[in-house]
């Protein structure tokens, strides 16, 4: 199923939900997900309304569904700055999955369990800070092809350590909206 091409039925959102499709026809009464009629009477689905769905309502359902849409791991312990970041890649239109962590041992939790590919990571955080997430991550055969692009608001001596850490870029706070999304793309190629 090419799921750019044509919508989704409600039997084949309730498989990927694993609900039923009684399940599917409730979230559509109710107005949680949008849909048409076929000339058949049938509803359908769009992939971007399924997608927007799925993100509003923080449902997971299996990678295979989705192979192009790329995981990012958001790692900062200052919330204003994740909320600027999740919206930054947000408006790329990428279709980007997006996890937030709040402090260095969250953020290698969730580097198990989410798989990114990508990690946005703050280097001054209580518990880890950005330089020991860094060495475990690089160090690590399993995880050291995550590309990470550190964010900092010390100085050129942070960005030069965090480099030899194994940090793919670092980026000083604020964060330059455009010079932040280049450098994603970059990273993510």
């Amino acid at each position: 199923m090419d799921n750019n091409k044509r919508p989704y039925t409600t039997g084949e959102v309730a498989a990927l939900c694993h609900v039923t499709i009684n399940a599917v026809k409730k979230w559509i009464a109710l107005g949680k997900l949008s849909a048409f009629r076929t000339p058949g009477g049938h509803f359908r689905v769009s992939h971007d309304d399924f997608l927007s769905f799925l993100e509003k309502y923080k449902l997971n359902i299996k990678d295979e569904f989705f192979p192009n849409r790329r995981r990012i791991l958001i790692i900062d312990d200052e919330r204003e700055v994740v909320e600027f970041v999740n919206g930054a890649l947000e408006s790329m239109q990428e279709g980007y999955i997006i996890e937030t962590a709040y402090d260095g041992h969250e953020g290698l939790i969730k580097v198990g369990d989410f798989k990114p590919e990508l990690l946005v990571l703050d280097i001054r955080m209580p518990k880890f800070d950005g330089f020991e997430v860094t060495r475990r991550i690089k160090g690590d055969k399993s995880t050291k092809g995550i590309k990470i692009l550190a964010v900092t608001a010390y100085g050129r001596e942070d960005i030069n350590k965090i480099i030899e850490c194994g940090a793919d870029d670092c980026l000083a706070k604020p964060i330059n909206l455009k010079d932040f999304q280049s450098n994603v793309r970059k990273l993510l190629k």
